[in-house]
């Protein structure tokens, strides 16, 4: 899908305009506002920020069983990790096929970027599941979400830079070896993986919708051919992280659409930077910067990601409703 180049893109001229300057400034708000959630619901050890809602959705996040048991008892761990364990395959396949026949090229694409990054999820993923299932008799069962008084005050605390009463507990009782440290070490874990679903997720609603309902119907680009590699790479990343989220327990609270956020701002410096240094085609047409339009076309990807976030955070929502009035006793979501 290269676009024929317009303008030479290493000139002070292409850069040094009103319409670089309003991209800039949607860019650069979108990556401040992702750096604000975090430092306020990731990093920041100030108790009042949390309420008892954040306080409760943290320490679910940090439930390393929550990484690789089905959201349903009666449904083995052994079909997710299978589940996983296919997803991983298939994805690595087609990127690999992707990436033999068109070259390292296809990852001046922000397609390429959430394809690879699903596949890594996925892989990610496969082993989580395999450790979780070997050990699985050594886990507590986490359905009803029970925590010890100190585990409450103080396991929501691993990015804070500083150290205040809870996380000097923690400290303290890192010093001594035990199923305590491992638990940590596999919430650590856990946590990661939950971010990365939540990254991988957005990224992929937002290449596959703005592909389907955009560029596909209403763009004709020269010598365009719609492959088989293109339908996969815009079909099967969908279909598995929605048959992951159906089948997860992870949960997807709104504040972490700030690393969906800051993918996407560093994917657009990414390419400016590519193109202040060399002369080239650009991937999308909506990152052209020498058209009246372009802001305008920045706004409106910028804006995209509420509504790609939110249609994930949705489905979970519609999810936990449904499957909680249907298996009561079954069901395994942390409130």
């Amino acid at each position: 899908m290269e676009l024929l180049l317009s303008e030479d893109t290493t000139t002070l001229s292409y850069w040094l305009n009103w319409r670089v300057l309003l991209c800039s400034i949607w860019v650069l708000s979108s990556i401040f506002i992702g750096l604000y959630l975090i430092w306020k619901y990731e990093l920041s050890d100030n108790s009042e920020i949390y309420g008892k809602r954040t306080q409760q959705e943290s320490l679910s996040n940090f439930r390393y069983d929550l990484a690789w048991k089905p959201c349903l008892s009666g449904i083995h761990p052994i079909y997710l990790m299978l589940f996983r364990i296919i997803a991983f395959c298939l994805l690595f396949v087609a990127v690999s096929f992707d990436v033999a026949v068109h070259g390292f090229e296809l990852y001046y694409y922000y397609t390429q970027w959430a394809f690879t990054l699903v596949t890594i999820y996925f892989g990610f993923g496969s082993l989580i599941s395999i450790h979780g299932c070997y050990h699985n008799r050594e886990i507590k069962n986490s359905s009803n979400c029970h925590f010890s008084k100190d585990m409450e005050q103080g396991l929501y605390t691993p990015l804070a830079p500083g150290l205040n009463e809870n996380g000097e507990k923690l400290l303290q009782r890192l010093n001594h070896p035990g199923k305590f440290h491992l638990l940590l070490t596999y919430d650590f874990w856990s946590y990661l993986f939950q971010v990365l679903f939540q990254i991988t997720a957005g990224a992929v609603t937002l290449t596959d919708l703005v592909y389907w309902c955009v560029m596909f119907p209403f763009l004709t680009i020269k010598d365009y051919e719609l492959s088989f590699l293109t339908v996969v790479a815009h079909s099967l990343n969908a279909v598995m992280i929605l048959g992951e989220t159906a089948l997860n327990s992870l949960q997807f609270p709104w504040f972490r659409i700030s690393y969906f956020l800051l993918l996407t701002g560093i994917y657009v410096l990414f390419q400016w930077i590519v193109h202040a240094s060399v002369s080239m085609w650009w991937p999308y047409p909506f990152l052209e910067l020498s058209v009246d339009f372009a802001p305008l076309w920045y706004l409106v990807v910028a804006l995209l990601h509420v509504p790609c976030y939110g249609i994930f955070v949705l489905a979970v929502k519609v999810k936990h409703h449904l499957l909680s009035r249907w298996f009561p006793h079954s069901y395994r979501f942390c409130q």
